[in-house]
């Protein structure tokens, strides 16, 4: 049986409202003050990622949200001692290991997973024992679900980028684009129903849109989304609050009949 619609944790990623922040390295936008209106408009998590390179989200942003949001902070970070060492001091409720590449414009694909990487292995083990549900964001292939949850993760992230891309595809004509769609999204519903098979948690993002999100909600146990750009451009025109709470009307409204 598919998990309604409405019992999908809705994630907002505030990554953005920081760098419209640092394009002027000032104080305003405030991560806090998104992460607020988020909440009320009904994001369940807020999630930021912390990049080597602080492109964006700053140390004292990942540390104010944690002291002050009223639901889990999910840290999305690379495996390395130094972001590690960050992770365990300020205790994040949720952590996403993700690959990182300092010359991306944003996160590309998903980790390349070694059941004999005992750094990662070693990683998730240490947030784990602070009671943090680790995930791993990965592609939508069974093999690589079984390697997660080989290196002890609680869950995954499905990166669901190249289905969402196809959407965008202006060199595809609308028979070939559909297909390509379809294609895209049959791995992510086979992913799924493997994660549910295995006892491993279902989480998705990356590409998510207002225009898509109802196309996606059906996988079958998925727990958590995890959407970002959309509702930061979106909260430009309407206010975050009413961005948010937008994604979770149409997410509450279950797939497209």
């Amino acid at each position: 049986m598919h998990k309604p619609a409405a019992m999908i944790d809705l994630g907002v990623n505030i990554d953005h409202v920081a760098t419209v922040r640092q394009a002027r390295q000032t104080i305003e936008p405030s991560p806090l003050e998104a992460a607020t209106l988020a909440i009320a408009g009904g994001a369940n998590s807020i999630t930021v990622h912390l990049r080597g390179d602080r492109r964006h989200i700053q140390d004292d942003d990942v540390k104010e949200l944690r002291e002050q949001i009223s639901v889990p902070l999910n840290l999305e970070m690379a495996v390395g001692e130094d972001i590690l060492t960050f992770a365990l001091g300020i205790k994040p409720q949720q952590a996403c290991l993700v690959p990182e590449k300092r010359e991306e414009l944003t996160t590309e694909g998903g980790l390349a997973l070694d059941p004999s990487n005992t750094e990662m292995r070693e990683c998730i083990a240490a947030l784990q024992e602070q009671n943090c549900l680790v995930s791993l964001f990965i592609e939508p292939d069974a093999q690589i679900i079984d390697m997660a949850k080989e290196l002890g993760a609680e869950a995954v992230e499905l990166h669901t980028g190249a289905w969402a891309n196809a959407y965008l595809d202006t060199n595809l004509s609308d028979d070939q684009r559909s297909q390509a769609i379809t294609a895209h999204l049959n791995k992510l519903e086979h992913a799924a129903e493997h994660c549910a098979a295995i006892g491993i948690r279902c989480h998705a993002g990356h590409g998510i849109t207002y225009h898509n999100i109802r196309d996606i909600v059906h996988l079958k146990d998925l727990r958590e989304l995890n959407i970002g750009h959309t509702i930061v451009s979106r909260s430009i025109m309407t206010g975050m609050q009413a961005a948010v709470a937008e994604m979770r009307a149409l997410m509450d409204a279950g797939p497209k009949s």
